[in-house]
């Protein structure tokens, strides 16, 4: 990255400004004695949670509608004894 020097002249002051969101705002001097207009967001459109991008394996259920635990006992005995099956031929374990 590099740096662009001036000779001899000063930078406007500046002033810093912390939005809400946390978003950082360096305005100028000049700048601030301009009155503008507020800026305002669109709406946020309705996002479905089982539809995000960071959800992989999410699963939009009907109301009241819950997996049974025993699924979730199988899932833990399954894994277990596939590592155990796994590691059992894995040389050099007492």
């Amino acid at each position: 990255m590099t740096t662009q020097h001036t000779s001899g002249s000063k930078a406007a002051p500046t002033k810093i400004i912390t939005t809400n969101t946390g978003r950082i705002l360096r305005v100028s001097a000049d700048a601030e004695s301009v009155p503008t207009s507020p800026v305002t967001t669109p709406p946020a459109a309705m996002v479905d949670p089982a539809r995000r991008a960071d959800v992989l394996f999410r699963v939009r259920r009907d109301e009241g509608h819950e997996i049974s635990s025993w699924w979730m006992i199988g899932a833990f005995l399954a894994t277990s004894g596939l590592v155990i099956l796994l590691l059992s031929g894995v040389p050099g374990i007492a």
